[in-house]
This record gives structure tokens, sequence and C-alpha cells, in this order.
């Protein structure tokens, strides 16, 4: 792991600084990681620390909720970008099947052709 990535990824900042860096307020980034959607880490007192790597996805988690989607579809797109690097980081070739399951969700997502109904109660998209 690089000096970068490491320095990125130590928790070291409270919730106060998050909250000045995101704009956000305190409640809507613990409604993210109580969702699981970003993993803090806690000190002895039980106080949230956060990583630069946080700060981005809490960042990224609030813009997906501006544009209109739901926690459950930016989980979905979380679990698809979480499953992407695991095949990137171990060296396995995409399926052509995996290929167009991603190009699908990438074009839906870009035309908000997402069925919020059918999303939550199947975890599928449109078809």
């Amino acid at each position: 792991m690089s000096e970068k990535v490491l320095r990125k990824s130590l928790e070291v900042l409270p919730m106060g600084t998050v909250m000045k860096l995101t704009s956000l307020s305190s409640r809507q980034i613990r409604y993210y990681d109580d969702q699981g959607l970003v993993h803090s880490k806690r000190t002895s007192g039980n106080r949230r620390l956060y990583s630069l790597e946080n700060v981005d996805q809490i960042l990224e988690i609030h813009n997906y909720l501006v544009e209109g989607m739901t926690i459950a579809q930016v989980k979905r797109v979380f679990e698809k970008q979480r499953r992407r690097k695991a095949l990137h980081d171990s060296n396995q070739s995409l399926s052509d099947e995996d290929v167009r399951e991603y190009l699908k969700d990438d074009i839906l997502k870009a035309g908000r052709l997402y069925d919020d109904s059918d999303l939550k109660q199947q975890g599928k998209y449109l078809k």
C-alpha cells in the first residue's frame, strides 16, 4: 500500500471536522454510517473518527441523494463499485455477461430509469 493511500485511509478526523468539510449535519453523517455506507472508527470514548476516504464517500453519497436516488439505490451503486474493485484487484477478467450488466446499470443510472418500488422489493432494475 502506498504512503498516499495509507494516509488517506487513516481515521483521524472527528465529526466536527467532517461536518465542516462536507457542509452536512452530524445527523446526516451518522445516518450514512448507520446505514453501512461509511465505516467510521470508534475511540475508547465511543467518538466516531473518519478518514479522508470517508469524507469522499460521504460527499459522493450526498451527491447521489441530491440527484434523487434513494439510500437503497446508493447501496446498490456502492456494492457494484466494491465488486468491480474486487475483480480489478484480483486481476480477473470480466465475462461478457458482467460487462453487459455493468453497462446496463450505468445506462439506467445515467437515464434515471430506476423503478423504486421494483428496486426495493426485488433489488433489481427495470428490464
